[in-house]
């Protein structure tokens, strides 16, 4: 697959990686390895044996294994990272957890690292966990799509960022492909490489072992965003594929039907269906096909399969959400997880990990975001290059604790007293009732206005206290409303004035945009004690002492956990 999106030509997974070195010493990358789709390339239906097809020699084999590596590791993480995020209680957890559980070596870490981070004004801070999937083939884990060659590579890794109020988080995606700045790592024999620059995904792969190198990808990600990663946890694909299972299978949704040809393009025919087209649920093999998916849909690239691995994780968090985090459902899912778990010191025991988890389940599915870091193709290779300023403005944004929409999550305002997290609502009126169970039938879409950070993420909260189902969804094409705008689609002018009940003074009239949409003014930041803001968006971000703005390319992108499980799960045209 040399040469395509996403794929560079000399760096692909079947080129051989270039050596690491440490003065004199080199120590080779580990070499790419077999895949599950190879294996079922060469076994037609199933059958153990069996020549390969489409006259595959040892080069088509490993060429064909490609797209099976990175995602299964992938979903692996995605269930990991949602167990952490959601971990329960109970004592018999405790023990069964307990002795599963493996840690890396604390001294891999850089002690050169960015600082960490305040806590607000009520001792809450902020925590970053880096999520890894391992395509490990120790262990079992070469019947699930590892090679027959030794080593671990991390194709895909998310950063999520918990908010310090612990009700808000949001995972980025960091591309596999991106060229960043590998620094300094500790090999097994105990020397550190020199830095250099690589893909992201050959942090993990230092020194060649089945184990990976997580404390590396640590040290990339805290160089590549200058913010403290608190925790690093990675899981291998045998743990995914139990984890998914244990969950009794995750829901997912593909536009078109998928066959054994798109999987492996090797194959050089359509094959059988594999995963039908529209709402299904998987686990196993075909969580594993889901989430390693890039051809024969959207333009076959990794961004598409980013899309798609964010989606399953939204679902995996939904469903443990809504199903309860009692012993009797967590039991299952943590012993299959923890079994196949490597996590950093801190994270190193049962109760630490539960600790953390309890930490963080009164995170909403609305407020669990997933976006990509901003990127773009590179014009010299089919490599990727992060966007710049765009990119810093994204880690500036989570240094600062804001969220992508520009609230405030550290539960006080920028340069000011703590003050209420949302407005208190107005005054029902008779014919609308703030809190009316009605309303949880009329979806609102709301926007800032103004340049005041934060004002949309409060209208949301408001509007979710009077039972409306709400969607915060970022700036407004303009920064200039004096005052708040509400604008409906064909049929929902009576869902608009309940609406406008909770803003005094709106603006109701008819849009083009379907269901209901608030633009909130600055007479709503006026109402809810928000200082006059300055004349542009810039000087009122340096006034506040917070970021700039994130560019509409992140934010119009970003996925919430409670989205709709079919929306925005590829990436481009054709297939």
């Amino acid at each position: 697959m040399a040469g395509q999106r996403g794929e560079s030509p000399a760096r692909g997974e079947d080129a051989p990686d270039a050596a690491t070195t440490d003065g004199d010493s080199a120590v080779p990358q580990p070499r790419a390895g077999g895949r599950a789709e190879a294996r079922r390339a060469a076994q037609g239906k199933g059958g153990k044996g069996a020549p390969p097809a489409g006259g595959g020699g040892r080069a088509a084999a490993r060429n064909s294994r490609k797209p099976k590596k990175n995602v299964k590791k992938i979903v692996a993480w995605s269930a990991a990272g949602v167990l952490v995020l959601l971990a329960g209680t109970g004592g018999a957890i405790y023990f069964k957890l307990n002795s599963n559980i493996k840690s890396f070596d604390a001294d891999a870490i850089a002690t050169d690292r960015p600082p960490e981070a305040q806590a607000d004004a009520d001792g809450n801070k902020p925590v970053n966990v880096l999520l890894i999937g391992s395509d490990s083939r120790g262990g079992n884990n070469s019947d699930l799509g590892g090679g027959e060659d030794g080593g671990a590579r991390s194709d895909t890794t998310i950063l999520l960022h918990v908010y310090a109020d612990h009700k808000h988080a949001v995972g980025i995606s960091i591309p596999r492909n991106a060229i960043v700045q590998i620094p300094s790592c500790k090999l097994p024999s105990g020397k550190w490489t020199k830095p250099t620059n690589d893909l992201f995904n050959a942090a993990f792969s230092v020194g060649g072992s089945d184990a990976g190198n997580p404390a590396c990808a640590q040290n990339a990600i805290e160089k590549l965003t200058g913010i403290r990663v608190d925790h690093t946890i990675v899981v291998d694909f045998n743990g995914f594929s139990s984890m998914t299972k244990a969950v009794g299978g995750v829901d997912v949704c593909l536009p078109k039907a998928i066959y054994e040809g798109d999987i492996n393009p090797n194959l050089h025919k359509k094959g059988e269906l594999v995963l039908p087209q529209g709402k299904q649920t998987v686990d196993g093999q075909k969580a594993l096909d889901y989430v390693r998916l890039r051809h024969g849909i959207g333009d076959g690239s990794d961004i598409g399969r980013m899309k798609r691995q964010q989606a399953f994780m939204s679902s995996l968090a939904t469903k443990i959400k809504k199903e309860g985090l009692s012993p009797t459902n967590l039991l299952p899912l943590a012993d299959a997880a923890t079994k196949s778990l490597t996590v950093d010191p801190g994270l190193s025991s049962a109760d630490k990990l539960l600790s953390f988890g309890l930490s963080l389940k009164n995170i909403d599915m609305h407020d669990l975001k997933f976006v990509t870091a901003p990127w773009r193709y590179r014009t010299q290779d089919a490599n990727i290059d992060l966007v710049q300023p765009d990119a810093q403005k994204l880690w500036d944004t989570l240094k600062a604790d804001h969220t992508i929409d520009g609230q405030n999550a550290t539960g006080q305002q920028d340069g000011a007293p703590a003050a209420p997290s949302s407005p208190q609502p107005a005054a029902p009126s008779p014919s609308a009732p703030a809190a009316d169970t009605s309303n949880e039938a009329v979806k609102v879409a709301v926007y800032n206005g103004t340049v005041t950070n934060g004002l949309a993420g409060k209208a949301t909260d408001l509007l979710k206290t009077a039972k409306f189902t709400a969607t915060t969804a970022g700036q407004a094409a303009s920064t200039k409303y004096k005052t708040t705008m509400i604008e409906y689609g064909s049929g929902q002018k009576a869902n608009a004035e309940k609406v406008a009940a909770l803003f005094p003074g709106a603006t109701v009239e008819s849009g083009t945009s379907a269901g209901v949409t608030v633009i909130v003014g600055k007479d709503f930041a006026a109402a809810n004690g928000a200082a006059a803001a300055p004349t542009s968006a810039p000087a009122a971000a340096a006034a506040a002492g917070a970021p700039a703005p994130l560019p509409t390319t992140v934010t119009n992108d970003a996925r919430s956990a409670d989205d709709d499980i079919c929306a925005n799960t590829t990436y481009g045209s054709g297939g």
